[in-house]
């Protein structure tokens, strides 16, 4: 069953973006509530009271019974609005219910149990849809569906069908996926194409340029023969005079 919170409201006769700064450097959060045919009114909550009121409970599905002009209105929260950057809220919307009339509204879809194809097979367990429409009397508003994942293996999905929520009439198509099990994630990893691509062309491009120096090293060594060849008469003339050892002038032979 859905819980009741108790709040505070009042109302606010300025509108606008500037009323409603001011507001919140208050330390308020302004407010609007409708339904029913009534005029929408706006209003102002104490936005450290909201947020106590909104802590461990499903906004969407909790039923809030909202004290206005000594009187108690139960409303479904219909939107909330949240600062960019900060947590801080910003803006409610609230809407009237009546106990006779049913409501359409989103609950919360948790899974429970360990999946066998985590457990056993190593694989991964995908919630697709987190939440579910219903229509429902306001008393029966359920807080959450739960729904028993523990037989799913690898490849087996539970589709909106699968759900049972008392006394409710659920909205959401029955062939929706809500989970599913996919397989280990762990080829994803064991893939690096592009590292091992450039770390295979490396060495192409090594010997290419070896091959250049090659190349260019047997060109230089061509050119080197003619220079010696140049060199050798010089050589020549070095090693020892023509026509062998001279006589000595004078000398007689022995």
């Amino acid at each position: 069953m859905a819980q009741i919170v108790s709040l505070a409201a009042s109302l606010r006769t300025e509108t606008g973006k500037g009323p409603a700064r001011q507001a919140r450097f208050r330390g308020q959060v302004p407010a609007v509530i409708y339904g029913h045919g009534r005029t929408a009114q706006s209003l102002t909550v104490e936005a450290k009271a909201l947020e106590q009121a909104l802590t461990g409970v499903e906004p969407a599905s909790t039923i809030i019974e909202l004290a206005l002009d000594g009187k108690k209105t139960k409303t479904l929260i219909r939107e909330i609005q949240r600062h960019p950057i900060r947590p801080d809220i910003i803006h409610v919307d609230f809407y009237e219910i009546h106990a006779e009339e049913k409501v359409t509204l989103k609950v919360p879809v948790h899974l429970v149990g360990a999946p066998d194809g985590v457990r056993n097979a190593g694989g991964v367990l995908d919630q697709v849809t987190r939440e579910v429409e219903i229509e429902v009397l306001p008393e029966h508003i359920p807080d959450r569906v739960e729904l028993d994942v523990t037989a799913l293996k690898i490849g087996d999905s539970l589709h909106v069908h699968a759900l049972t929520i008392p006394n409710a009439t659920i909205l959401t198509p029955p062939d929706q996926t809500i989970a599913t099990i996919v397989p280990p994630r762990a080829e994803e990893v064991a893939a690096p194409a592009p590292e091992a691509t450039a770390e295979v062309a490396e060495p192409e491009l090594i010997r290419k340029v070896r091959e250049d120096e090659e190349e260019g090293a047997e060109g230089e060594g061509a050119a080197k023969p003619e220079g010696k060849a140049e060199a050798k008469p010089k050589a020549e003339k070095a090693e020892k005079p023509k026509g062998g050892a001279e006589k000595p002038k004078g000398g007689k032979e022995s």
